[in-house]
Parts: structure tokens; sequence; C-alpha cells
């Protein structure tokens, strides 16, 4: 049986028109009665919409995809269930995509993205370069980036706040009567790692701290398996009274290096972590992090991306999420 006399024995066993029967299926304005009855019908003879017929008369995948660096960080999860609620409450899939650290993984998908093969991107990158801009410049489908743009690229942004994030956790281990401060970061030329060390330098200068080289390390990467090697390159170097690093990930290497080194936390060191991820609250002790308001980012991002499906079409948006500090006993907090 066709879909064209489907549609016509639907709108028999209902006693509406045929277009009447097509605008309730295709989730068009109707008045209840009609709506009530045409659904009536339609289970009582089996009938279900043409998803894929459907999708092609309005142009749309019903699809929308989420690119991150790694699928394998918390804050990344978090992130995609949130973005998973809204978008799902917009009537669309949720397509997860892994990038890698460089630029080249954004760029890629950003050349898929003109294959149509969704109708909308997030898109989370570590790094942004001059192709990646230009990319987005010259974008044929909505994207909302979580992260930093340049003013004149014409796509929406929710960013962090990271350089007042690191200043709340420095104001906090100094109030704590910490001097020697040291900072274990993920690598500078990503987009966290150039903030969040341009925070540490300021704040630490704000605060009349000392900023030795010895002080500061770079993990090769934002993961706890690099984090090790960096934690033990500072114990190496000096004897700081507390460490600060870049994420929870680097942040729980940090924890476990310190206790393979025999000293107590936060008695001899204090630790900050920062994206306060579920991961923080699992560490013993519990790790004092930095909230980024990773939650709140992917629901904006979300958010601004169904609007611009919607049809909206003003001009770009620049949020930014602010910080808060969520005390914890690694830092001689409450445990």
């Amino acid at each position: 049986m066709t879909k064209k006399s489907t549609i016509a024995l639907v709108a028999q066993h209902a006693g509406v028109s045929v277009a009447s029967v097509s605008r309730v299926l295709n989730g068009l304005p109707a008045s209840p009665a009609i709506t009530e009855r045409v659904q009536a019908s339609a289970a009582a003879l089996g009938y279900a919409p043409d998803a894929s017929a459907r999708r092609l008369r309005v142009g749309r995948t019903e699809q929308i995809a989420f690119a991150v660096a790694d699928l394998g960080n918390p804050v990344y999860t978090a992130m995609t269930r949130t973005i998973t609620e809204e978008v799902q409450e917009g009537g669309f899939r949720l397509l997860l995509a892994s990038t890698g650290q460089g630029a080249d993984g954004p760029l890629g998908l950003l050349t898929d993205l003109d294959g149509s093969f969704v109708d909308g991107l997030i898109l989370s990158p570590l790094q942004v370069d001059e192709r990646v801009v230009e990319r987005l410049r010259g974008r044929r489908h909505p994207i909302v980036v979580i992260g930093s743009v340049p003013d004149d690229v014409p796509v929406d942004s929710v960013r962090a706040d990271s350089m007042t994030g690191v200043r709340l956790a420095l104001e906090h281990l100094v109030a704590q009567g910490r001097r020697r401060i040291a900072f274990v970061n993920g690598p500078v030329d990503t987009v966290p790692g150039a903030a969040r060390l341009a925070g540490y330098v300021r704040g630490c200068d704000a605060l009349g701290l000392v900023t030795h080289q010895e002080l500061q390390v770079v993990a090769d990467d934002f993961t706890y398996e690099a984090g090790l090697p960096a934690a033990r390159r500072v114990l190496d170097q000096c004897v700081p009274d507390a460490i600060l690093c870049a994420n929870d990930l680097l942040g729980v290497a940090a924890l476990n290096v310190l206790r393979e080194r025999g000293l107590r936390v936060p008695e001899d060191v204090a630790v900050v972590g920062m994206d306060d991820t579920d991961l923080a609250g699992m560490t013993r002790p519990a790790l004092t992090s930095v909230d980024l308001g990773s939650i709140e980012r992917a629901r904006r991002a979300a958010q601004l991306l169904l609007r611009r499906l919607g049809g909206f079409d003003g001009p770009p948006e620049r949020v930014v999420v602010e910080p808060t500090l969520r005390v914890r006993a690694s830092s001689g907090g409450a445990a």
C-alpha cells in the first residue's frame, strides 16, 4: 500500500480531509478535535509516517552533532547529558564526535558538515586556528561554539571565564595561608591552557606570589595519565605548599602522586582542580575545584542552536558563564 493511499485511509477513517491528516502527522497546527481523531485513526490502522520521506520534504535530518576533543573527559560527559536533554525536547537526536586535541579534527568536521549529515553543530574545540575560523565564517549550517571565537565570526558562542576561575582558586589558597602555589597546566597551545596560564600569572602577580618556572609544569594533555608525570616533575623541582591544576583529571593525578611521595593533603600540600566534575567529590580527600559552569554552558549552547534552527536570524550572541569555587577537604575545607 502506498503512502498516499494510507493517508487517504486514515482521512476516511477519521472523517477529515487528507490535508488535515498531513498537517497533524507533520506536527503542524490543527484543532484539538481533529488532532485527536487523526491520531486515533492512525493508531487503529497501524499507520506510521515515513520519517525519511518527511525529512526529504522539509530538508532536515533532525540530527544535531556535538563535537568535543575527548569523549572520556568527565566534563564532556556532563555536557553531553545536558545537551541531549535539551535537543530531545526540541525534537532532535544528538550525534557525538571526538575531534582530538589539534585543530585538524574540528576542521574536518566543519568540512563534512557541508554534506548536511546534521542540521546544526555544537563545537567545543581545544584549538582554533585560522583555518577553523575561516570555516566558521563561511558556515552553511547553524553552529554554536563552546569556547571563544573572534568578534567577526558570525556564530553564537558560550565560554567560561577561566581567568576569573583561576583567580578564585588562588585567592582561596592564599586565605588558607599558602604562598608557594605550583601550577600543573595542560598544553598551552590550547584555548583552555592559554587562558588558565594567563589567569595564574596575573593572579599571582596581583596577590604578590612568586611565579618561578620551577612552580609551573605543563602536562602533555588534560588527562589523568599525563598528569602523573607532570605532578612528579613539580615535586622533583620544588616543595610547594599548594598545587593548582588546570582540570580535575590533573588534580586527581596530583593527589595520587602526593600520596605516593608520602605527603599529606591538605596538611603538607593543598590541591585544587578545575571544572568541578563528578570526579571531584569521589576522591579522598575530596577535591576542591573551580566550577566553570560546564552544565550551564552546555544548556545555553543547546538553546542557542535550537533557536537558530527555529528560524532566529539575529546577530550572534556571546555568552560568558561566571565561575564559582567549590571548597572541599583537599584545600582544608569541609570533608
